[in-house]
């Protein structure tokens, strides 16, 4: 049985990540930050909740010392918390705003990958998907013809940079843990007021592909449901 943490599982992205990966026959722990979301997520699917802040250290101590007396292990670590931050214009965007954003979604991936890798290494065959975007790619953010081309979004499309490079870099240092970046793709959740074109279900395609992959699976690449993303 493979079992799998997710953090933000409460709803959209990962909600339905977790609702497909024990459709797959994952064992799946709901992190979520509110109680009563989580909960209220993890009972309507059938799976265990776990209350985590991706941003306190101590919450997410907590959360690891939860898993490692239910579980004990964890074969596959989803981190898909992840917070868009302010719509400002650039010349109006403060530290504070950065400093919000930054935290969630880049030195929030490191707290909780930090904390979570004793219980991954128990795995014979340890997995963490990073949820990143092709708003964090170079070649994509240049490119006119694309969607992440036409919108300008500086922390959010920066931290997002971030967590692919902080996935390829804890791929090379981590020769023991296949680690991946999944772009979902301009999905329709609650981020964008569901303006999206794909459904959530698409929007997962690339994360479950990577959370399901073999021991001759790849590591350290960046992925959409269609396949490699332009860095």
């Amino acid at each position: 049985m493979t079992t799998t943490f997710i953090t933000g599982a409460n709803k959209s992205l990962g909600y339905e990540t977790a609702r497909r990966l024990i459709e797959a026959g994952h064992t799946v722990l709901i992190g979520a930050r509110d109680p009563r979301r989580g909960r209220a997520a993890a009972d309507a699917l059938g799976a265990r909740f776990v209350q985590i802040d991706v941003t306190d250290d101590a919450s997410v101590a907590t959360a690891v010392a939860d898993v490692e007396a239910y579980e004990g292990i964890i074969d596959v670590l989803v981190n898909n918390a992840g917070v868009l931050g302010t719509h400002q214009p650039a010349e109006q965007i403060t530290a504070a705003d950065a400093r919000e954003v930054f935290e969630v979604n880049v030195v929030g991936i490191v707290r909780v990958t930090h904390a979570f890798l004793p219980l991954l290494r128990k795995s014979v065959h340890p997995v963490i998907v990073n949820v990143s975007s092709g708003m964090g790619s170079f070649a994509a953010t240049h490119d006119s013809t694309r969607v992440e081309g036409r919108f300008v979004a500086p922390l959010y499309t920066a931290s997002k940079a971030a967590v692919t490079m902080l996935t390829t870099q804890y791929a090379k240092s981590l020769p023991d843990v296949k680690v991946n970046a999944a772009d979902p793709g301009y999905t329709a959740t609650d981020f964008n007021g569901h303006n999206g074109p794909q459904t959530v279900t698409e929007g997962t395609d690339a994360i479950v592909e990577l959370a399901t992959i073999g021991t001759d699976g790849p590591t350290g690449t960046f992925r959409d449901r269609h396949g490699e993303m332009p860095w």
